[in-house]
């Protein structure tokens, strides 16, 4: 449980519920396919947690002098051989549930998935990790933004919508938040490791340039998709707006090193709240 890291399992949870609120948007809803991708969703989500914990460690960017939350390898509290075989069953696993998916929605779930699952490692594993090499933003803003939510609109209409397009890019910026914040606190840490993020290219107050516009742009397409007719109650995601001013502040302000997981914290849950009261808006 340590190392499927709970708590940033809402990276999962919510382009599932606002792609499915898309689909409920135009009048259909299939339960089993909701059920089904919501447990793919969290299983591949489990799945990268347990591969950046391992490959980590073994890359050396996960050391004594860590300042965010216990991880397993380098604790010793689980050998890596381990945490690789859970990585391969729970990749598994989610592979299994996919095969459900592509009978329902063809080729293009295929190739999503399976995306999803080599990009999840490949994240912190190969000759050219994308974390490593300050595509990790990118990463998570097309994957736990972009992918999934239209992914899982189209399993539930079976098109490709413009509403599920636009409906991703607020998720998209705040799951992509809560990774800027991750980094921003690991800057040192990561630079020692040779990790090059892209909070360690861009440095600090870049980086919390970065999360400013990430904050504000996660409101502002909610605006977008008001003024492109998705209706006036998917602005009940703006009553976050609290939440999101006060982790924006303590950013800007130049909070640093442990005091940021705090500020993480705060992140994750603007990002759930946020993408609920958008599926909630979005099924009104």
């Amino acid at each position: 449980m340590l190392a499927a890291r709970p708590y940033t399992l809402s990276a999962a949870v919510v382009p599932v519920f606002v792609g499915t609120a898309v689909g409920l948007s135009e009048g259909v809803f299939r339960p089993l396919v909701f059920l089904a991708v919501l447990l793919a969703s969290l299983l591949i989500q489990i799945g990268a947690n347990l591969a950046n914990d391992v490959f980590d460690f073994e890359a050396g960017a996960d050391d004594l002098g860590r300042l965010g939350p216990v991880r397993v390898t380098q604790s010793g509290l689980a050998s890596p051989s381990s945490v690789r075989l859970a990585t391969g069953i729970v990749f598994g696993a989610a592979a299994l549930i996919g095969l459900y998916l592509v009978s329902t929605g063809g080729w293009p779930i295929l190739a999503a998935g399976a995306l999803s699952i080599v990009s999840a490692v490949w994240y912190t594993a190969g000759p050219w990790p994308l974390g490593y090499n300050g595509l990790g933003d990118a990463f998570v803003f097309v994957f736990f933004g972009v992918v999934a939510v239209v992914g899982s609109a189209y399993l539930q209409t079976l098109e490709l919508s413009r509403l599920a397009l636009l409906a991703s890019l607020p998720v998209g910026c705040s799951v992509t938040a809560i990774l800027v914040v991750n980094n921003l606190r690991d800057i040192e840490t990561d630079k020692k490791a040779g990790k090059r993020t892209l909070a360690v290219r861009l440095g600090a107050e870049l980086t919390r340039l970065e999360y400013a516009l990430l904050i504000v742009a996660a409101y502002a397409f909610v605006a977008l998709l008001w003024l492109l007719g998705a209706g006036p109650w998917v602005g009940l995601s703006w009553l976050t707006a609290p939440i999101g001013m006060q982790a924006l502040w303590q950013v800007l302000k130049g909070t640093n090193g442990q005091a940021l997981n705090e500020v993480l914290k705060k992140t994750a849950l603007l990002h759930l709240a946020c993408g609920i009261l958008l599926a909630l808006g979005l099924c009104l």
